[in-house]
C-alpha cells in the first residue's frame, strides 16, 4: 500500500497485543491456583474478512497437561483487557487533535 514493507502492519501489532495479554493473564490465573507457566507460548491468528477481521484465534501451548490448562482459559479471558475489547466493542470516535469537544 506504498509503505517499504519492511515493519509490521498494524494488525500485526494488534494480533499481538492480544496474544501478550492473553499470556498475562493465563500467567495470573495460573499464580492465583498456585502455580507458575514458565513455558508458556500464546499465539494470536487473525482471518481476514474485507477490511476486518472475521475469526480470530489464539492458540495457547505449555508443557503444563492440558486438565490442569483448561480450567485456566476461560478466566484470563474475562481477565484480558484485549479480549473484553473484542467481546464487548467500544463505541469508535474520530476527532481531530484538540478537538475539546470528543
Amino acid at each position: 500500500m506504498g509503505g517499504t514493507g519492511l515493519g509490521p502492519m498494524p494488525t500485526d501489532l494488534l494480533l499481538a497485543s492480544f496474544s501478550s495479554c492473553y499470556a498475562l493473564a493465563l500467567a495470573w490465573a495460573a499464580r492465583k491456583r498456585g502455580f507458575e507457566l514458565p513455558d508458556l507460548e500464546v499465539t494470536a491468528i487473525g482471518t481476514y474478512e474485507g477490511q476486518k477481521f472475521g475469526s480470530l484465534l489464539l492458540s495457547v501451548r505449555s508443557s503444563l497437561p492440558a486438565e490442569r490448562m483448561a480450567p485456566l482459559l476461560e478466566p484470563a479471558k474475562r481477565v484480558c483487557y484485549v479480549s473484553n475489547t473484542f467481546a464487548h466493542v467500544p463505541s469508535l470516535e474520530v476527532a481531530l487533535a484538540g478537538d475539546t469537544d470528543a
